[in-house]
């Protein structure tokens, strides 16, 4: 005879859309971090949305508003805050050199064939030439479409060149030889403090063959190389806690040295330009995302942080570190994105170059001179070569404009006074474009290379956070 079973409670069941436990991939991230800003070594995942106010993109876009109005009530004091803004691009510009080399040279490092390197190079040039003749000649059309210059009536004896001779004697030390006798440091050391970007560049590349070529021996040294990205990354993310500040001093000081009067007299110039980088973004940049797979839109909300970033300093180097790790997240592989994000920092400045002409021609009108079809390519020649290893910092376009105009008689070079109240808040426009640029060259050219992660890249771009993979390195979780 057998027993009947003992009375037991029935089994407990989950609650539905209530897990017991989360899954053990999951990571968090400290309130304020956005998935696409996590340093790097911590998974991109967020157990909660965190609430706008502790966003980056909300505080540096606020910082901004607050800077205009303090600059435009204050304007005196509002010049006095310059030493914020300029203090906190030189902390970026302070890790740009360390986060270049690190990215490069482990890249290459990690290489099998250091024929892609070659590989990769010739299609980031490719691109840039192609793009950057493009945006000459849609300045170039607009320019002639438009004509913001005409009726000015500016007589050219009366213009006053010393406003603007610090700036033609710097473009007068340029030349194309000099520019390429630059890119090679004097020593190693000074690779790294002298600032250039390209330096750096060009060792990171030579140290990374190195690396690759004596195989097994460069693993001690890519340990502590790869510890001191992660460090150097995770440095990257503190010192952008401090991008409202910079955007803060820089934006107050623009609105009250320049003010926003000087806008208004040359708002022609002003609107066609922002018109013209808007079109050309959309239109042309946003065909060849649609072309490669990609929304130009969603790539500029990806990036909102780092545009409202480069909007507030005037500076596209102050956002370069972090699109270097955007890129990385989005599928980008770290060679592709470590050379041709420098190489488009000197060589695709799209915003730069839609500048040139269409100020040129500007002040061309202005002065009530009317180029020929002859000295209309001419400029556009001259300013193609002029515009390589212009720099992503304040000023770079308005020097390199004056390198253009030198080399062509007609337009006389203190022309450039005409645009000196506005150049600044045409800078914006000529960095957020630059930027914009470079970002979609990066992809592009990691497309054609097949270094680029579709998934990993839709992924980032629609918001949704990454996997964690086990052994990834750099933009994944380790």
């Amino acid at each position: 005879m057998t027993r009947p079973p003992a009375n037991r409670p029935p089994a407990k069941t989950a609650r539905p859309g209530k897990p017991k436990n989360k899954p053990a991939t999951e990571a968090t991230v400290a309130p304020g971090v956005s998935p696409a800003t996590a340093p790097p070594g911590q998974p991109p995942t967020v157990p909660h949305k965190a609430p706008i106010w502790t966003h980056l993109y909300f505080q540096v876009l606020v910082a901004i508003a607050v800077g205009a109005l303090t600059g435009h009530f204050f304007p005196t004091f509002g010049e006095s805050l310059k030493p914020l803004g300029d203090a906190f691009i030189k902390l970026v510009k302070m890790i740009i050199a360390p986060v270049i080399f690190l990215t490069v040279s482990l890249g290459i490092a990690h290489l099998s064939d250091l024929k892609k390197v070659g590989g990769v190079a010739g299609k980031a040039f490719a691109y840039f030439l192609t793009f950057s003749t493009l945006a000459l000649v849609v300045g170039l059309i607009v320019a002639n479409v438009v004509r913001p210059g005409s009726g000015m009536n500016v007589d050219p004896s009366t213009l006053d060149a010393g406003l603007v001779s610090g700036y033609t004697s710097k473009a007068h030390d340029s030349t194309i030889v000099g520019f390429l006798m630059d890119v090679i440091p004097e020593t190693v050391v000074g690779a790294f403090t002298g600032g250039a970007v390209l330096q750096v560049l060009f060792f990171a590349i030579l140290f990374g063959i190195s690396l690759a070529a004596i195989g097994d021996k460069a693993k001690p040294v890519m340990t502590v190389l790869e510890s001191a990205s992660e460090a150097f990354f995770k440095l990257v993310a503190i010192l952008m806690k401090a991008a409202p500040i910079g955007a803060f001093g820089a934006f107050a000081f623009t609105i009250g040295r320049y003010g926003i009067e000087s806008v208004i007299s040359l708002a022609a110039l002003v609107a066609t330009f922002y018109l013209t980088s808007a079109l050309f973004v959309v239109v042309v940049l946003g065909a060849v995302a649609r072309v490669n797979g990609f929304s130009i839109f969603k790539l500029m909300k990806y990036l909102k942080e780092e545009l409202l970033l480069v909007l507030g300093t005037s500076s596209s180097e102050a956002a370069l570190p972090s699109l270097i790790a955007k890129l990385e997240r989005a599928g980008c592989d770290r060679p592709v994105v470590g050379l041709v994000v420098p190489l488009g920092y000197s060589f695709n400045l799209d915003g730069t170059n839609i500048y040139m002409t269409l100020a040129a021609l500007f002040i061309a009108q202005a002065c009530g001179i009317e180029l020929s079809i002859g000295e209309q390519l001419l400029l556009l020649g001259v300013a193609m070569l002029s515009s390589k290893g212009a720099a992503g910092v304040t000023g770079a376009g308005f020097i390199t404009l004056a390198a253009t105009l030198a080399v062509v008689p007609s337009v006389p070079v203190a022309g450039i006074a005409l645009i000196l109240g506005v150049d600044r808040f045409m800078s914006e426009c000529r960095a957020l474009t630059n930027f914009i640029g470079n970002a979609v060259a990066t992809i592009v050219v990691a497309r054609w290379d097949k270094g680029l992660d579709i998934q990993a890249l839709h992924r980032a771009l629609d918001g949704e956070p990454a996997p964690v993979a086990a052994g990834a390195v750099q933009a994944d979780a380790d």
